[in-house]
């Protein structure tokens, strides 16, 4: 049986995973543009694994600018069935300390201007795919157990609310999210979570908190410097994460994420435009 192939989405960090063997760096063209840097790709731990840097090296792209088509279509051409992404969030619970790390299990969209990032269809061809529960379970308890083995404190479960950035929230804001329920605060992963489930890859998250946001009465507002100086910290805690993630990616049988588009592209398949068609192919090939 041929290797599984775990995609990656992260900061710049975790191009150096200790233990990657093979490796090389993919410069992948897609119909949607660049991805946001060169694809790291490599095996690990009896996977094979591809990564790519969110923001890109250096950090050079705002939240609202990545290219989230072009890095899932990406990893999705290059062979992953799984994606776990690595991001930085703010805590919105006084239990969620700085350091902590939570594998959400639900999703709040507080973006704007991302329609045309937010999904891989239109332009002729039209699904609705279910995403009522956006992370999956399968991948997220594995990615959950791994932190814990590595040495984190995890909260598994949580909404995690996705905003535009790049500023941080108001005061008022970071209330009414607390008012919610919501868990913790981020400006990346509503995008990728959709596109992942369009792409019938499983997703989970691996949110690493580094603030309290600024709800917290008797606690400094967010601070740069400070959230990567947490960062920095909860590196290593990352790394080992994603190798144990690696050495034990879940069956994708206990899940229904590859099969996400049966029954979800609802236009004739006589409708579809070729040039739509074909460059949807590695997405949406099975089924027309």
């Amino acid at each position: 049986m041929a290797a599984r192939t775990l995609g990656v989405i992260g900061g710049s960090g975790l191009y150096e995973l200790p233990g990657l063997e093979n490796v090389e760096r993919r410069r992948v063209q897609t119909p949607f543009g660049e991805p946001s840097d060169e694809i790291v790709v490599g095996h690990l731990r009896g996977t094979r694994l591809a990564f790519v840097p969110r923001h890109g090296r250096g950090h050079r792209l705002l939240p609202s600018e990545l290219p989230f088509r072009a890095n899932v279509y990406a990893l999705k051409t290059l062979g992953a069935d799984s994606i776990v992404a690595v991001s930085a969030v703010g805590s919105l619970r006084e239990e969620i300390v700085p350091g902590h790390v939570v594998v959400p299990n639900q999703l709040i969209d507080r973006t704007r201007g991302r329609q045309a990032e937010s999904t891989f269809f239109g332009r002729g061809i039209v699904a609705h795919v279910q995403f009522a529960d956006p992370f999956c379970g399968s991948l997220s308890v594995a990615v959950a157990a791994a932190a814990r083995d590595a040495g984190a404190t995890v909260h598994e479960g949580g909404t995690y609310v996705c905003m535009e950035g790049p500023l941080f929230s108001t005061r008022a804001e970071s209330h009414l999210y607390r008012s919610w329920g919501a868990s913790i605060i981020g400006m990346t992963n509503l995008q990728e979570a959709k596109l992942a489930r369009e792409a019938e890859l499983c997703f989970a998250t691996l949110a690493l908190a580094t603030d309290y946001d600024c709800w917290r009465e008797g606690h400094d507002d967010v601070q740069i410097d400070e959230i990567l100086a947490v960062l920095a910290a909860n590196a290593d805690l990352a790394k080992r994460t994603v190798g144990l993630v690696a050495e034990r990616l879940p069956d994708r049988g206990q899940c229904g994420c590859s099969r996400a588009l049966e029954n979800a592209i609802i236009t004739d398949e006589a409708a579809i435009p070729a040039a739509v068609r074909a460059e949807l192919a590695p997405i949406i090939g099975r089924y027309v």
